[in-house]
């Protein structure tokens, strides 16, 4: 009897060592997540900013408003900013898909080093600024999507591709970093709900609103 006790006491003791080394490597894991986790340079944004509002008075965009989309960080975290002219800081920041390319669509094989292009069937997302206008159905996400012009030479076969913005039921509301954002075919998805409220903010805009993606 006494051995069998003193055997249940051990088997007690290795449990919960076990369970607390558990505990140590889950919380070093999640320590080292949130040190690696890349953030926004709100610097740099700024600067981006600023050039924007430029363009946009230039070309007779709206002004009250733009969207940066940041895609030198990871695809696992916000790097989609709607970024407010008049208080010059960030309204609201979502997460945002980019295009597979040879990769496999739907996957994140991409999520810190995606690849750009302008050319017909790269299924890669294209750098430069676009116009914003033209609202329509969408088979995907909630069923809405914005026509993008593209207004520069990296990005001047967005129509041509059927790169549109829309929403995507894949994407997630919050940050999946270290894991990414799935990959579609060039389109910058957001989640349902991002596009709940980006899209009454566009449809209210009494000009076209300026999309800039850089790296």
């Amino acid at each position: 009897m006494k051995r069998i006790y003193l055997l249940f006491i051990l088997l007690c003791i290795s449990s919960c060592s076990q369970d607390r080394k558990d505990n140590i490597r889950r919380a070093v894991e999640r320590s080292v997540v949130a040190e690696n986790k890349p953030e926004a340079d709100l610097s740099r944004l700024k600067i981006k900013a600023k050039e924007a509002l430029e363009f946009c008075t230039s070309k007779n965009l709206n002004r009250d408003f733009c969207i940066l989309i940041d895609m030198s960080l990871h695809s696992g975290v916000n790097r989609f900013f709607v970024w407010d002219f008049k208080n010059n800081k960030i309204s609201k920041k979502y997460l945002v898909g980019h295009g597979c390319g040879f990769n496999s669509w739907s996957k994140d094989d991409s999520k810190a080093n995606p690849k750009f292009s302008n050319e017909d069937g790269s299924h890669l997302s294209s750098l430069g600024k676009y116009k914003l206008e033209g609202r329509g159905y969408s088979e995907w996400g909630i069923n809405i999507k914005y026509l993008m012009h593209g207004l520069e030479e990296t990005n001047s076969n967005a129509l041509k591709r059927f790169i549109v913005f829309h929403s995507w039921n894949l994407m997630s509301d919050e940050e999946v970093f270290p894991k990414g954002s799935p990959e579609g075919w060039g389109c910058p998805t957001v989640s349902n709900n991002a596009m709940r409220e980006i899209d009454p903010m566009i449809q209210k805009s009494g000009k076209p609103v300026l999309m800039w993606i850089y790296h």
